[in-house]
């Protein structure tokens, strides 16, 4: 069979096939084609043979939504915003919430609650309430309301201070308007990092538990149902979940929640002092007795820091083109912890309250001393 006669075959060929798929080939009615179709009176579906049995996480994960969700609120706030052309427009912002307390006070974040002209806060019963702020703290981004109702069922709040990163963590809250939703995680990480508002926490809890916009303010909590943390804010270009939530340690919150309630604000302690973080390169310059630590520049009229006899720089000096004060005291630690700039002495003074004792370690030239400071009001100072 020559080239031509192979080509003409085959064309042949595809002809025929389409001609029989586009004529035959076409579904056809169940009437034309036979009854196979089946209608029995009855089905028979294959079933379970017993109910359902959970493993121990399973349980524990039940347990733990069960005895907590009472506890969290979701919180809507109600909001003001400037319009060139419409003028003030209302807005709404949704977080979450939870009761730490039968007398109604509530423990959300200062960002769902910023600027709030109306608060409503919604239980896991689905009861509505009229919300009052109580007590405002910006720098740790926390926030305390209260509500007006019968049975409330507080949370249990743990303890901060003993985490480990792999935990086991859950996450109740309102994500997205859907309340009573809980997610489940690990502790991804210990570290110090700024919110979106510029906060700074120092020892934020980083959780790879689900946590959305709406989840702010609810409870993180522990495999036993106690709250460990404040979910707070992501991390995330897409605006949801990315793996990167971060929380306020619970700690944080009851170190502060009493001045919340009482007066409406943090009194924060201060040993009353500024000061200047040294490093090796000043030490050396200065001829100092360490080569760490925080040098006192001044210590500030009626403080703390000026009863206990700390004493700030006495000869001018330059540090560039900024004038000093050297030769006070040089600040290496604070009940025994290391202090190596402003950032080590505040993290120790978030950790007390004014009114407290702690004990200074110092070099005063070559001298090492303790000196015991009681620790006044923060109006802006350490």
């Amino acid at each position: 069979m020559n080239k031509f006669s192979r080509i003409l075959v085959l064309a042949v060929a595809i002809v025929a096939s389409f001609y029989f798929f586009t004529t035959h080939g076409r579904l056809q009615p169940a009437s034309q084609i036979g009854s196979w179709i089946s209608r029995p009176a009855h089905v028979e579906l294959t079933q379970a043979a017993a109910p359902q049995n959970f493993d121990n996480d399973e349980q524990n994960n039940i347990s733990v939504y069960r005895r907590v969700l009472p506890s969290v609120v979701s919180v809507a706030a109600r909001t003001v915003q400037f319009d060139f052309f419409y003028g003030e427009v209302p807005q709404e912002g949704l977080g979450s919430g939870f009761i730490v307390d039968r007398e109604g006070h509530i423990l959300t974040n200062y960002h769902v609650v910023e600027n709030a002209r109306q608060i409503e806060v919604t239980t896991s019963d689905k009861k509505k309430y009229r919300a009052s702020v109580v007590g405002l703290d910006k720098v740790d981004d926390l926030a305390v309301i209260q509500i007006q109702g019968p049975s409330l069922q507080p949370a249990t709040l743990g303890d901060s201070r003993a985490l480990e990163v792999g935990q086991k963590v859950y996450a109740i809250g309102n994500p997205f308007g859907l309340a009573g939703s809980m997610t489940r995680g690990i502790i991804s990480s210990l570290r110090p990092v700024r919110g979106p508002s510029g906060v700074l926490l120092d020892e934020a809890i980083q959780t790879d538990a689900a946590v959305n916009p709406g989840n702010s303010g609810g409870p993180l909590l522990n495999s036993r149902g106690d709250v460990i943390g404040i979910n707070s804010f992501i991390l995330s270009p897409a605006g949801q979940s990315a793996g990167l939530g971060f929380a306020i340690p619970i700690n944080v919150a009851k170190a502060v929640i009493s001045d919340l309630i009482s007066y409406g604000t943090v009194r924060r302690p201060s040993l009353g002092v500024r000061t200047l973080p040294i490093g090796p390169e000043l030490a050396d310059q200065m001829g100092l007795a360490a080569d760490y630590g925080v040098l006192i520049l001044q210590v500030l009229q009626g403080s703390g820091a000026e009863r206990a006899g700390l004493r700030g720089g006495s000869e001018a000096a330059y540090l560039g083109n900024v004038q000093i004060m050297i030769g006070g005291d040089l600040i290496v630690a604070i009940d025994g912890k290391e202090i190596q700039d402003q950032q080590d002495l505040q993290h120790v003074m978030n950790g007390r309250r004014s009114g407290d004792t702690v004990k200074v370690t110092l070099y005063r030239g070559r001298r090492r001393l303790d000196v015991p400071v009681v620790l006044g009001e923060a109006r802006g100072q350490a």
